[in-house]
């Protein structure tokens, strides 16, 4: 595990190990996932965060098993209530896919099928684990829907995809993601297409099914306004490592890590009216060619010659981070 202290003293459901995934390219091999290592407790949210391309959704893909060539994971370990899934055969990873881990992928359009109503797709999904009959997948089916906040769940199971809004499209794959008592779900940025007003309705549901059913999450976004109000634990990514992890409330008002610092001066809701957005400098350095060292120097203000040399990730109490020059208490931000 990295130098984060786990939120509860039950047995993760969820243990990632020094996680590693490449793509190889004509071009090089891609570093996307450079040893990832977290957990993830009952009922827990994490909040995977970072710039486009620093490897949160291949991160996503690696821990359900859906990494296609020429992308494979070369090391590292996932465990889901103590079972590796690294290494699984196909179809041992199919029956573990969708009944104890689960994913929700940022377009639902592109994941449900458009000639098939909401209830034969969700029949579909429950017949993939389990046999019942019409009537039992029917009502468990019109259960999940009334769970994730859509009314009138037993006429609607008879809707197609097309007659649904965008928000309620977005339900209804939670929804499918929950048929069989998830014990985890991975979302990839399920809300970034929606308006403020529906990204704010699912987040509150979220929190509600983890707290209820005791499913845990693993948030994925760009966006820290979002996660600041659904996660319990942030870990912020940074060309395809954890840099800074820890509570949120605690890595937000005290970022250790100068990219998490970078990240939250940049949101809008830091900015004063009138003035322009601060940004990060420079751009995210290509994962086929990795600055020696930290990966951040290039466009870090904190850079010495110190930082050619990788740094290891720190432990605090609950936390971690990975910097030679932390922003310690008392530092400015």
């Amino acid at each position: 595990m990295s130098g984060a202290s786990p939120t509860t003293s039950d047995a993760p459901i969820l243990e990632v190990s020094d996680l590693t995934t490449q793509f190889h390219t004509r071009a090089g091999v891609v570093k996307a996932v450079d040893g990832v290592s977290f957990s993830l407790h009952k009922g827990e949210i994490i909040g995977l965060v970072g710039e486009s391309g620093s490897g949160k959704s291949v991160t996503g893909f690696s821990l359900i098993g859906l990494v296609d060539p020429p992308g494979r994971i070369v090391s590292g370990s996932v465990k889901l209530d103590g079972q590796e899934l690294v290494g699984l055969s196909p179809a041992a990873l199919r029956k573990v896919r969708g009944a104890r881990i689960a994913m929700v992928f940022q377009d639902p359009m592109m994941t449900l099928n458009p000639v098939l109503t909401i209830g034969q797709q969700m029949q579909l999904a429950l017949n993939a684990h389990e046999k019942l009959s019409k009537s039992a997948a029917r009502a468990r089916s019109a259960e999940a829907l009334t769970r994730v906040g859509i009314p009138d769940a037993e006429a609607r199971l008879d809707a197609y995809p097309h007659q649904f809004s965008g928000g309620m499209r977005q339900r209804v794959a939670i929804a499918i993601a929950l048929l069989h008592g998830t014990r985890v779900i991975v979302a990839d940025e399920p809300t970034t297409a929606l308006d403020v007003s529906i990204q704010a309705q699912i987040l509150s549901e979220m929190r509600e099914l983890a707290r209820e059913m005791g499913t845990a999450l693993v948030w994925i976004s760009h966006d820290l306004s979002t996660v600041s109000a659904l996660a319990d634990r942030i870990l912020v990514m940074y060309a395809g490592r954890i840099v800074e992890e820890g509570p949120t409330a605690q890595v937000l008002r005290s970022p250790r890590h100068p990219y998490t610092a970078g990240l939250l001066r940049s949101l809008p809701a830091m900015a004063e009216p009138g003035t322009d957005l601060e940004q990060i400098p420079g751009t995210t350095p290509s994962l086929l060619n990795l600055p020696q060292g930290c990966p951040f120097r290039p466009r870090c203000d904190r850079a010495t010659d110190l930082c050619s040399e990788a740094p290891p990730m720190t432990p605090e109490t609950g936390r971690g981070y990975r910097c030679h020059h932390p922003l310690l208490d008392g530092t400015p931000a």
